[in-house]
């Protein structure tokens, strides 16, 4: 235990010189350390949203829409099953709970409405018929798919909003069956990200109808395939303008592939780019229509409408509307991160002020830093010059420590520090079960070197054990823990591993080479 190979002299020197150098950017601004050229080590300690302030919102994903929306596809597909010629007649269709239901008006045409609806059974629907009465349910499978799929794809679309604000280090995790939890550190304007994450973003790009204006279809019925649909601009009443809208989609959004904010004619406007598949049929849509509105819906609401005075044959456009910069910078935003599945609903909203995370982190200084200097002067009070030396390796365990979390970027929180505190004085226990060993040995008759060696290879076993049923709780915290939990498990698992390096390794180290230069006749124990 006693004998040090030049491998573990270098080995040594070189993990504490590398502590040194990952941990020194935390000693600059933020703004100095991002100076920094890319070949030096720049990264800083990511601190979390309770110590330096932001936004936490608990978002319910409307997974029930989803399944709505699948029904009203499944009865227009089940409508134009039937009206396939010849015509089969029937009535009483819509949407029953979680199916879809129909009866067959002539009894005669039982077989072939089941023969043409049998299709849609593709593994998500089940037919059942009782008489002339069809029904087509989701099944039950189908159902807990699509649920999880349209939350998984939220959190998707939510990560790809908040990544293009430029938002670090947010936290964005399923929590339960349909919510998700978003974490913002320093967020100033939470408002403007509830905005953005409120938005679902379906944009469409539809025909305008002319075949009545929207006051007729208001004041009766609007003709089949078509609806009213409210735009930003207002009447001289004040009240927004209508569009009388087809129902088919000529475009989705969904093939866009770029959408960026610019200006035109001196007004902030958003320019957009589709696919290959899209251009095309923007440009067949375009080429058919010429002169005519065609209406671009966001969200159930008309943005703008312009009339078609060409082909659009470039598979590109600009959208105009009543924009500000930033109105159209955040729609771009939208139209680039993709639209979600389903609206979200903010059920929990907390803003952490940056002087609350300033508070924090000083009480967490002042903590840390206690708990150095008492255990600094504990250890040298009761070990002396052994207790010096693992002083020192307390220091830089610290100082690996700091290096660990910059380099891993683990997002450090008020539990983090406590982690840390709780390192501060296991760093020692490894020294102090050493020590204590050290000095049984030596009242039993043993020479210095003897007890030394005697004292590190029995305490060994106690050590790592000790240390290891720690680092297993702390690994369990991790994985089945979330938020601050995972902090403090961090943490916990980084200092047991660095506190077993710098017991083991450097404070070792350092008394070995005393022991060869000093040769004393009795340990300062």
């Amino acid at each position: 235990m006693l004998h040090f190979e030049k491998w573990k002299i270098v080995l040594i020197a070189a993990v504490c010189a590398a502590g040194v150098v990952f941990a020194a950017p935390n000693l600059l601004d933020r703004e100095s350390a991002e100076s920094l050229p890319t070949f030096l080590p720049h990264k800083q300690i990511s601190l979390g949203l309770d110590l330096q302030g932001g936004s936490h919102l608990l978002l319910e994903v409307a997974v029930d829409d989803v399944i709505k929306d699948r029904l009203t596809a499944l009865e227009d597909e089940i409508r134009g099953k039937l009206r396939q010629r010849p015509r089969i007649g029937y009535t009483g269709i819509g949407v029953r709970g979680l199916a879809v239901s129909f009866a067959v008006r002539d009894p005669a045409d039982i077989d072939e409405a089941r023969r043409r609806v049998r299709d849609l059974e593709a593994g998500e629907v089940a037919m059942s018929v009782d008489g002339d009465r069809f029904t087509l349910a989701l099944t039950e499978q189908a159902i807990r798919e699509r649920r999880a799929a349209v939350v998984e794809q939220s959190i998707e679309i939510v990560r790809r909003r908040i990544d293009e604000t430029g938002v670090r280090e947010p936290t964005i995790q399923r929590q339960g069956a349909d919510r998700i939890l978003v974490q913002l550190p320093g967020v100033k304007d939470p408002e403007r990200i509830k905005r953005l994450l409120g938005k679902t973003a379906r944009l469409t790009f539809r025909l305008v109808d002319g075949s009545m204006t929207p006051e007729q279809a208001q004041a009766g019925r609007p003709p089949a395939g078509s609806e009213l649909l409210p735009s930003d601009d207002v009447d001289v009443q004040g009240n927004p303008q209508l569009y009388l809208v087809r129902k088919r989609v000529m475009v989705s959004g969904e093939m866009l592939v770029d959408a960026r904010q610019t200006v035109h004619e001196n007004l902030p406007v958003v320019s957009f780019r589709f696919d290959a598949v899209g251009g095309r049929r923007f440009g067949n849509a375009t080429s058919r229509n010429v002169n005519r509105l065609f209406a671009i819906v966001l969200d159930g609401q008309v943005v703008s409408a312009p009339r078609i005075r060409e082909p659009i044959l470039g598979g590109s456009g600009i959208i105009e509307g009543n924009f500000t910069m930033q109105s159209a910078r955040d729609l771009a935003l939208l139209l680039r991160a993709g639209a979600l599945p389903a609206p979200l609903t903010v059920l929990e909203e907390r803003t952490v002020g940056a002087e609350m995370g300033a508070d924090s982190i000083r009480a967490g200084k002042i903590a840390s830093v206690l708990a150095v200097v008492l255990v600094i002067v504990f250890m040298a009070a009761v070990y002396g010059t052994f207790g010096f030396m693992a002083d020192v390796a307390l220091l830089l365990n610290m100082v690996l420590i700091a290096a660990a979390l910059s380099l891993l970027q683990a997002t450090l929180t008020l539990p983090g520090i406590a982690g840390i505190v709780l390192t501060i004085g296991m760093a020692v226990d490894a020294n102090v079960l050493i020590f204590e060993r050290i000095r049984e040995e030596q009242r039993s008759g043993r020479t210095p070197i003897s007890a030394v060696d005697s004292g590190y290879r029995r305490a060994l076993t106690t050590i790592v054990d000790a240390n290891l049923t720690t680092f297993f709780a702390a690994a369990l915290l991790f994985f089945f823990g979330s938020g601050p939990v995972k902090g403090f498990a961090v943490t916990l698992m980084i200092g047991l591993a660095t506190s077993m390096f710098t017991a083991m390794m450097i404070t070792r180290f350092a008394i070995v080479a005393w022991l060869r230069r000093r040769r004393p006749q009795r340990l300062p124990l």
